[in-house]
């Protein structure tokens, strides 16, 4: 799934587009225990409630394919006669309305899943109904109906008594500490939505912590694996750089770099329009970056050499994982410099009476603790 059909999934989440007409789930505490269960009509629901039932839901889309979103791949013979393909697949033919499969799920999710405290698991079904459109963009009849299972965990905290002031009484009262359902933690949705139709072949796996994807439910889950996490791979990727390029891993090289995987972020628009596939970066490309910043070929050999041995043959990993394209930051024991994406040019090091020091090129104004300095 690229960016663009995960966007059309998620533009539907909300009361008049969608055809979730049901909720069901169950409530675990600390102890892993499955201590209630629900199957709510999201129609006889309040208007705002469903809504907010439906938004949470809708944040298991959220976040960057190769950031947040993960592809999860089956392989032919785990479609054929996987117990884990077959799971999914009954959940989606029957509309969750299986109670044996919907609770073969739960347990799946809870004697795997390492999280701390309580957390409710959500699980709903939606019929998508894909309509063509013309070159004009006209609405035109229905293709193909995409029928499609969507799962998350959201955490479950308590609140804190507060003191509330009650106008109809004109006076203060205490409000008790209640239950919130906080964002989902993880999700995923099967089958992948992929050229307006199923592809049973793909789920789509959902992280909110960029340290942690929590790989032991996917393992148990989809019997797959996914890549390391986002944060892995940024310090992964920094590792490399610096081990390869030993001393002379310079300013130059790092600021280079930086500037060259924001070009790749910033080419995605091309006359105004976004592109559907995200830029990747490969071995082969961090090579060409170096090789552009003049490092030697023998370096740029060890570094993608150390760059398969870490992440994989092929490998592709999304920019965003490598860089923070809003800023590069420099940093020493006592100071952090941040400055804007594409402004590194103002940065330089150098070594005056045998001291290093940083530069900080200050053509512009300066302002110390609020205060405008002359310099």
């Amino acid at each position: 799934m690229n960016e663009k059909e995960v966007a059309e999934l998620r533009r539907r989440y909300r009361k008049d587009k969608s055809n979730i007409s049901r909720v069901c789930g169950c409530f675990v505490n600390e102890k892993k225990e499955m201590i209630a269960e629900f199957d709510h009509s999201l129609g006889l629901m309040p208007e705002e409630e469903s809504e907010q039932i439906l938004s949470v839901m809708k944040k298991t889309l959220s976040g960057t394919v190769g950031r947040n979103l993960w592809e999860v791949n089956f392989s032919t013979e785990q479609v054929m006669e996987s117990e884990e393909h077959r799971l999914l697949s009954e959940l989606r033919s029957t509309e969750l309305k299986d109670k044996d499969s919907v609770h073969k799920l739960y347990e799946t999710i809870i004697g795997s899943l390492e999280m701390e405290g309580n957390y409710v698991i959500l699980l709903a079904h939606d019929r998508y109904d894909v309509f063509s459109y013309s070159a004009d963009g006209e609405k035109g009849e229905s293709g193909q109906v995409f029928s499609y299972i969507v799962c998350c965990v959201c955490p479950v905290k308590s609140g804190r008594p507060a003191l509330s002031y009650y106008l109809p009484g004109n006076c203060f009262r205490s409000i008790c500490a209640d239950t919130m359902l906080s964002a989902p933690e993880i999700g995923f949705l099967f089958p992948a939505f992929e050229d307006h139709g199923a592809n049973i072949y793909k789920a789509m796996y959902y992280t909110k912590n960029l340290t942690d994807s929590h790989v032991e439910m996917v393992d148990t889950l989809f019997h797959s694996q996914l890549p390391m996490p986002a944060a892995a791979q940024k310090e992964t990727f920094d590792s490399i750089l610096e081990q390869t390029m030993e001393g002379d891993c310079s300013l130059k090289i790092v600021r280079s770099v930086h500037a060259q995987v924001c070009a790749m972020l910033g080419s995605r628009k091309e006359d105004g329009e976004e592109k559907d596939e995200p830029p990747v970066l490969t071995k082969e490309l961090a090579g060409d970056m170096l090789r552009y910043c003049g490092v030697p070929e023998e370096r740029v050999t060890a570094f993608e050499e150390k760059y398969e041995e870490e992440f994989g043959k092929d490998a592709e990993i999304h920019p965003k994982n490598v860089v923070n394209s809003k800023q590069m930051q420099l940093k020493t024991p006592e100071v952090t410099i941040k400055v804007s994406a594409g402004c590194g040019d103002v940065l330089e090091t150098r070594v005056i009476d045998g001291v290093r020091y940083i530069l900080v090129r200050a053509d512009s104004d300066v302002v110390v603790n609020g205060v405008n300095i002359h310099i």
